[in-house]
């Protein structure tokens, strides 16, 4: 064995022996350590089996009385329940960090902004957190809808934008990039808006949106 390998090998027994010796004595800081990652692992899990799940089966199975009720129309009654069955106000408060929850801040927003209150549904729709794509764009359409009508219009256009490009599709994108062109010709800022048409006109001829895309385009060249 040349000098160079007996070397490299006594450097690293070496660096066990220090490494053994730091361990041994720390060895009640480990322990502490471990023991309070496997609890924290242990109390995570507890708290998602015997807690987290039941609860969201029991607030899907609540929820679906109000979904009835907001496809009907009855925006009050999906809003606040009736004698039998919890509205999405209830169930956000009785089945917090469920999907149920989350999802009834999305049905809360799109019904406080359908009745005016605007305020209210900025408040719901920026508590939720949309992770179905096609569902977060529309909460942000929503949510550039009541900036709009609250006049908070470079909010409103930035949210617009968000929803077109959050999942970039036929249908929904040449809606959201028509309303944020439409709100920024409104602003005076007709640069921008011909870009919003023009990628309607260019990405999306066969939208409806695109049908007379030419007129906006044309009215933003003036």
């Amino acid at each position: 064995m040349t000098d160079k390998k007996q070397e490299q090998i006594l450097d690293i027994g070496g660096t066990y022996s220090k490494f053994e010796h730091w361990i041994n004595e720390n060895k009640t800081m480990l322990t502490v350590v471990v023991g309070g990652l496997f609890l924290v692992v242990a109390g995570y899990m507890g708290f998602n089996k015997l807690y987290l799940e039941p609860k969201e089966k029991e607030a899907q199975n609540q929820m679906f009385v109000a979904q009835k009720y907001f496809e009907k129309d009855s925006l009050n009654l999906a809003l606040n329940g009736d004698k039998n069955y919890p509205g999405f106000l209830k169930i956000m408060e009785d089945y917090k960090w469920t999907k149920a929850a989350n999802l009834s801040h999305y049905y809360a927003g799109v019904i406080s902004l359908k009745l005016g209150k605007f305020d209210d549904a900025i408040m719901y729709l920026e508590s939720f957190n949309g992770k179905d794509i096609l569902v977060s764009g529309m909460a942000l359409n929503c949510l550039g809808d009541a900036y709009s009508e609250k006049g908070e219009m470079e909010k409103a256009i930035d949210n617009y934008k968000k929803a077109a490009y959050n999942h970039e599709n036929e249908l929904t994108t040449p809606i959201f990039l028509k309303k944020a062109g439409m709100l920024l010709e409104k602003t005076g800022k007709k640069e921008e808006a011909l870009k919003m048409y023009q990628e309607i006109n260019d990405k999306y001829p066969k939208s409806t949106e695109a049908r007379d895309i030419e007129k906006y385009i044309a009215r933003t060249q003036v």
